[in-house]
């Protein structure tokens, strides 16, 4: 059945779920060690980097692990290349979404794919080759026994940030630092984009009550699995700006993580998150 979903910016309404849903995947009975892999990477205008990455991502895990594309229809042809990588190979999955809708929103559909085919791992990844490809060990075996792990940009008084304007790097500590203050959630890097969940993590969260788009979903995503009482980590990863393409960050995301931190609190004091 094709899923139908209103599109936020009004250039479309509707459009259809392009994914083989006939796939299964069996989780094994001991989730000690979850067994299949599904990488979420949304992309915006991505042409110049996905290739790479999706390359290296393949040639680095030959087996048990899946990517799924989530393209908000990139006017620079990302889907088609995208489309000419899945040419004999069935581990690449892409989903083409009519107009840009937002990370949040790919992001929840994502979760719902993984969830949809049994698979144990969930990670969150950028489509601009920021984050290293090559800490996904590093991430899968730790989440043996963390229901979340985070790579993390800041831990202690490291700064691992490379090609990023000072301004930006202050704006993204401060965004760390007055987030943890207002929630007391003891996570060093709350806007971080990659991260690697547990598909039980997500099953137990009502995923239609996230609201939160950009960096404010993962702040979000972060508080609602913390206060389900589930276990986080955080990796340090070396966090490299993109070399091409522009970056998709706005003064909207900015205005809606300041308020969003709140919106959280205070839901959660009257439990009702």
């Amino acid at each position: 059945m094709p899923l139908k979903k209103h599109c936020s910016e009004g250039q479309c309404f509707f459009y259809v779920l392009l994914i083989d849903t006939s796939i299964r995947y069996t989780m094994p009975e001991n989730d000690s060690f979850p067994g299949k892999v599904l990488i979420i990477i949304p992309t915006y205008n991505e042409s110049e980097n996905i290739g790479k990455l999706l390359g290296d991502i393949f040639s680095f895990y030959p087996e048990g692990l899946d990517v799924l594309i989530i393209d908000d229809n990139s006017p620079d042809g990302t889907a088609r290349l995208v489309k000419q990588m899945q040419q004999g190979n069935k581990r690449l999955f892409l989903h083409e979404r009519p107009c840009k809708m937002g990370l949040g929103t790919a992001y929840i559909e994502g979760f719902r794919y993984a969830l949809q085919h049994g698979y144990g791992r969930v990670i969150e990844m950028d489509a601009d080759y920021s984050h290293d490809p090559k800490v996904i060990d590093e991430m899968l075996e730790k989440s043996r026994t963390k229901d979340l792990v985070i790579g993390s940009r800041y831990i202690g008084n490291t700064v691992n940030v490379v090609n990023w304007p000072l301004s930006r790097l202050v704006l993204s500590k401060m965004a760390s630092v007055y987030t943890r203050f207002i929630t007391s959630m003891p996570v060093s890097d709350p806007t971080s984009g990659y991260k690697c969940f547990r598909a039980g993590v997500l099953e137990s969260l009502d995923l239609s009550k996230v609201q939160s788009q950009g960096y404010s979903f993962q702040i979000e995503m972060n508080f609602r699995v913390w206060r389900k009482g589930f276990t986080i980590a955080e990796i340090p990863i070396i966090f490299i700006d993109r070399t091409v393409g522009k970056s998709k960050m706005t003064k909207k995301n900015i205005v809606e993580a300041i308020w969003v931190v709140w919106w959280l609190k205070i839901r959660s004091l009257f439990g009702q998150l």
